[in-house]
């Protein structure tokens, strides 16, 4: 009787102990998760895009592109001035010119007789004399061409020689209409509106 009873307190120590031992263990795991810490910050970095633009003046002796001429004959040439002016904070790459008739004619259709396109660089400001519509111009500079002589419609003409490429630069340009004196009988009484549309395009992509 008395041996059986020393068996089961023996026991009840047993369980006690491991019970002791397995609560020590979950307090020294739950220590470990305790840790040093630091940060830093850089910046703010601000990125601001780059704006590209190309303008011409208001109507006036910077540009003479809206003076029509009229009651031409062939053999007749038209100057008219215009300051090209990269308005924006970028260079280009290039520069083209793109011209259409919104109201077309054998004037603007016939390639050969019909009217022709020259335009001339000025490192100056032209020097401007006659009055309206028949106005000339001299060159107090350097002129340099820009665009040979061709058929007065075209897309995407390549322009050289200018300096409008440059962010903030003037082009003082002179553009020179000429109805060719072989124009025929066929060509009278015609009319002919040429928009001019210059366009720029970025220049290279690079680092920045």
């Amino acid at each position: 009787m008395a041996r059986h009873m020393h068996r089961r307190v023996s026991r009840g120590k047993v369980l006690l102990t491991l019970a002791v031992v397995a609560a020590g263990a979950t307090a020294i795991g739950a220590g470990t998760y305790a840790s040093f810490t630091a940060s830093t910050s850089a910046g703010p970095l601000t990125v601001t895009s780059g704006t590209e633009a190309l303008s011409v003046p208001a109507a006036g002796a910077t540009n003479r592109m809206t003076v029509n001429a009229t009651g031409i004959v062939p053999g007749d040439t038209m100057q008219r001035a215009l300051n090209l002016i990269n308005s924006g904070n970028q260079n280009l790459s290039a520069i083209t010119l793109t011209t259409n008739a919104t109201t077309s004619s054998v004037l603007d259709t016939d390639a050969t007789n019909g009217l022709q396109l020259i335009i001339d660089r000025c490192s100056v400001a032209w020097t401007e004399a006659g009055s309206a519509p028949a106005y000339t111009y001299t060159c107090g500079g350097t002129t340099s061409s820009v665009l040979a002589t061709r058929a007065v419609i075209g897309t995407g003409l390549a322009l050289s020689n200018l300096g409008a490429t440059t962010a903030g630069a003037t082009d003082f340009l002179r553009v020179k209409l000429t109805f060719p004196a072989a124009a025929d009988d066929t060509f009278q009484n015609k009319s002919s509106t040429i928009n001019f549309t210059f366009n720029g395009t970025q220049r290279a992509a690079g680092n920045a």
